[in-house]
């Protein structure tokens, strides 16, 4: 890896950070849905990655900048898991069971709607 592509995924990181912060401190009120932030951000982040896969670029640097860089850190796969580990360290199987299935059916429509919706167009 050069030094080039370490800057752009740099680039993308900080930005898909600040989006993902802000989306976490924010979103859930001005939406007022009892889903998880995090659930929120892994929504968009599936969505957003539908759409690069089928725009299908070619560019190594914009696949480092948003494939790795921008959806690297915008995603925030960490912080899932870490909330079904609260859920199973309080013994709420049925609600980590639930939770867990949500994000991963939830993540693959969006995929799914992204994906297609740039084929559409």
């Amino acid at each position: 890896m050069d030094f080039i592509s370490i800057i752009i995924i740099l680039i993308g990181s900080t930005f898909g950070l600040i989006l993902r912060v802000f989306i976490q401190n924010n979103f859930k009120k001005s939406i007022g849905f009892d889903i998880q932030n995090t659930s929120i951000v892994n929504f968009l982040s599936s969505f957003f990655l539908g759409i690069l896969v089928a725009l299908n670029f070619m560019n190594n640097e914009i696949l480092v900048l948003f494939y790795s860089g921008f959806l690297g850190c915008f995603s925030t796969f960490s912080s899932f898991i870490y909330q079904l580990f609260i859920l199973f360290k309080k013994r709420k199987f049925l609600r980590l069971f639930f939770h867990y299935s949500e994000v991963i059916i939830f993540s693959f429509l969006f995929f799914y709607v992204g994906y297609f919706f740039i084929q559409f167009f």
